[in-house]
């Protein structure tokens, strides 16, 4: 079954499921059974039992259907004088006698109609306090559900010796929602259903129009705020019962879902992982977003923490990161799930494969790698005389606040706080919709890791795409945006702010391979740049190859060789025709996948002049992101390849080497926040030193300009 909600992607393992359906449910409003609904239910329990889940049922509904039948027959045996006397109420526990064989009889006859058979299970509370007792109904239950036989538990009230519902601190169970708790505890299972007769939990009385669904029940959060309404109009429990029991459940380890039984799909929908109904989950706390703040405030927070991590040492910092690389391990199995998560929704949701692909990897290890790095702050570029006794330092020194939008990737996340904690950088981050969870989690466990003599709120993390524009407008409080992803994304913002921005758009790779190419080192080349990672921004987009090596037949090798790695092959006007493939649509195009154009030049200044063209973006009017990311030639003719160095004007350019080299990792720099295709303050992979910018401190013995009557300038180089 398909998973539909990210915060309900566990159902994809459940196998054992107790179903509680409540009176209310169970009968209609005058008490008689409820025929049409009781069908439904178990035509559900039927489907779901031929798909191999185990189904065990808890059912209350007895007494109300004895009390109704006891009722009438008491009216058929009375005279008209009986009639005029006060009415006793009749005894709760020849109801319950009465109405569990009427129950029972009628689950039956519809589970065999289905071809089904059930088996009935009467229990006390007494009885759980027997071991053995235990030990031997967790046998029964593997018995039936072995044989595919659904068990049917209900209270057996007629003999119960319990008192009155919560009456009794000393009791296990007060009524079936704490009874199917209870067996839910008992017999291992993976999902309990409470089905009611309203759609799950409201903040108020469902019938109070203010009243909201909660769809995820937070007890941190809801239990002061819920305001419950009249109990169950039949039975003994209503929500509050069942909200006590899905709390204990939950905090036991089982998920909880209260829906209502009313619907005819609603047990498969709950299973399929829709957002029905209200669940308990013992996670649940942690899937509650940040709390949303004024979006000048978090700047502003994200800049007095920076200013204090500016403050402390340099081993101070480098063990903030060591801490954070210890707790990433430490949580690395939250991580995972939460990032299962995100990628089965995109999945659904039919995001391409390059957006939920990438893994978090080795994220612990590069965080040690940047800890370990030397400190950038404060760094002595440039030391100079100006004068006898007066010394001009030029030092390297933070922006400020980063503001950092990407798109997927969730290990960006990891990779831009550990660059922006190194250079003493408060940061602010925006991740795509696509990895919500896995990025709320990342963030949660960060900012946790971060001591608060500087604060967790160094790191701020955006949840709305709505607090972007207000963000954008702080150019008196964040120094500078970094937008990671498509040209759409870099262009809207470019257009969109007065704040300095550092594109990190897609941007085309190229491979030549020019006709002097050592033939066996340009596949191997060829193949890596493409196949390696083809989701990375550093991955071949087209391959151009001079037209001598059609006639010496690598250019049919190569068509082989990448069809046989997977790679769907499009070509430009002369490959398209020669290969016969399919033409393809722009030059300006990132596959992403395993795809790439495949075109013919005739030397190195052609593949230089349709470099220059293509891998310059549409949007030229913009300064970021108009020029190439990646280019490489593979050549033994040094001339030529020198040729293609000089020329080709690409934020990298590389000879014999595959185009994944860039990477800030790769290239010694602990990470990146990004590859810049802008041609100012930073370009090609950046890291730590890319978020640095520089100040001049003076050092003097008391002098004064005084017209510059009194001083001799030297203005001497001197050792850093």
């Amino acid at each position: 079954m398909e998973v539909l909600d990210p915060s309900r992607s566990f159902m994809r393992n459940v196998k054992r499921v107790i179903i509680k359906v409540g009176t209310a449910v169970v009968t209609r409003e005058e008490g008689r059974l409820a025929v049409g609904r009781l069908g439904a239910l178990c035509e559900q329990i039927k489907q779901l039992n031929s798909l191999g889940y185990d189904i065990i049922l808890v059912s209350s509904g007895a007494v109300g259907i004895g009390r109704q039948r006891l009722r009438y027959r008491k009216l058929i045996n009375s005279s008209f004088a009986d009639l005029q006397k006060p009415q006793l109420e009749l005894d709760g526990k020849a109801c319950a006698a009465v109405g569990q064989n009427s129950l029972m009889a009628l689950y039956d006859t519809l589970f065999t109609q289905l071809d089904v058979t059930s088996a009935q299970l009467l229990v006390t509370d007494n009885d759980f306090r027997d071991k053995d007792f235990r030990k031997q109904l967790t046998e029964t239950v593997k018995s039936l559900l072995a044989l595919k036989v659904i068990p049917v538990f209900n209270e057996n009230d007629a003999v119960s010796t319990r008192k009155a519902p919560y009456e009794d601190s000393s009791g296990i169970f007060w009524d079936n929602d704490s009874l199917s708790a209870l067996l839910a505890l008992e017999l291992k299972a993976d999902l309990l259903v409470l089905l009611s007769d309203v759609e799950g939990l409201y903040s108020g009385p469902p019938s109070d129009p203010h009243s909201k669904l909660i769809h995820t029940y937070i007890k941190e959060k809801h239990q002061n705020e819920i305001t419950f309404g009249d109990k169950s109009r039949v039975g003994r429990g209503g929500m509050t019962a069942k909200v006590k029991a899905a709390v204990h459940a939950a905090e036991a380890g089982i998920p909880v879902v209260i829906t209502s039984g009313f619907a005819a799909e609603n047990i498969i929908n709950v299973l399929q992982g829709q957002r029905i109904g209200t669940l308990f989950h013992k996670d649940a706390h942690e899937w509650v977003q940040v709390k949303e703040v004024d979006a000048r405030e978090m700047a502003v927070a994200a800049r007095e923490c920076s200013r204090r991590l500016q403050a402390i040492s340099s081993e101070e910092r480098k063990q903030i990161l060591l801490k954070i690389a210890d707790a990433l391990e430490a949580n690395e199995n939250v991580i995972r799930t939460e990032n299962e998560a995100d990628v089965a929704m995109a999945q659904e949701a039919g995001y391409e494969k390059s957006l939920v692909a990438r893994l978090i990897a080795s994220l612990a290890n590069n965080m040690r790698i940047i800890a370990n790095m030397e400190d950038p702050i404060g760094q002595i570029l440039k030391r100079t005389e100006l004068s006898d006794g007066l010394i001009l330092e030029k030092t390297s020194s933070p922006l400020g606040v980063l503001l950092i939008v990407f798109e997927s990737r969730p290990d960006a996340l990891v990779q831009i706080a550990s660059l922006a904690i190194r250079s003493g950088n408060g940061l602010l981050l925006k991740g795509g919709k696509e990895a919500k969870r896995s990025n709320a989690i990342l963030h949660k466990v960060i900012t946790e890791a971060i001591p608060d003599t500087v604060g967790g709120k160094l790191i701020g993390l955006v949840t709305t795409r709505e607090e972007i524009p207000e963000l954008l407008k702080l150019d008196d409080v964040i120094d500078l945006v970094i937008p990671r992803g498509s040209n759409k994304l870099v262009s809207q913002i470019k257009s969109s702010t007065k704040i300095p921005v550092l594109g990190h758009a897609d941007g085309i790779c190229h491979v030549y391979v020019d006709k002097s190419a050592n033939v066996e080192m340009a596949r191997r080349i060829v193949l890596d740049a493409k196949i390696d990672y083809p989701a990375a921004c550093n991955a071949m987009e087209t391959l151009l190859i001079h037209r001598d090596l059609i006639e010496k037949g690598w250019l049919n090798d190569i068509v082989v060789d990448l069809r046989n790695e997977g790679v769907i092959l499009y070509g430009g006007p002369r490959a398209s025709s020669l290969l016969n493939i399919p033409r393809a649509h722009s030059f300006h195009h990132e596959y992403s996948s395993l795809a790439c154009t495949v075109e013919i030049v005739d030397d190195v200044y052609a593949a230089i002049d349709h470099i220059n063209l293509y891998g310059r973006h549409v949007t030229v009017f913009f300064l970021i992101g108009n020029i190439a990311h990646t280019d490489s030639i593979i050549a033994e003719d040094k001339e030529v390849a020198n040729v293609f160095l000089r020329q080709v004007d690409s934020a990298a350019v590389f000879h014999n080497a595959s185009t994944r080299f860039s990477d800030g990792a790769r290239f010694g720099l602990g990470a990146e926040v990004g590859i810049s295709t802008s041609r100012i303050h930073a370009r090609g992979p950046v890291g730590v030193e890319g978020l640095l910018t520089t100040r001049w401190i003076l050092k003097g013995g008391g002098q004064v300009v005084d017209g510059d009557r009194g001083i001799v300038y030297t203005h001497t180089d001197l050792a850093t």
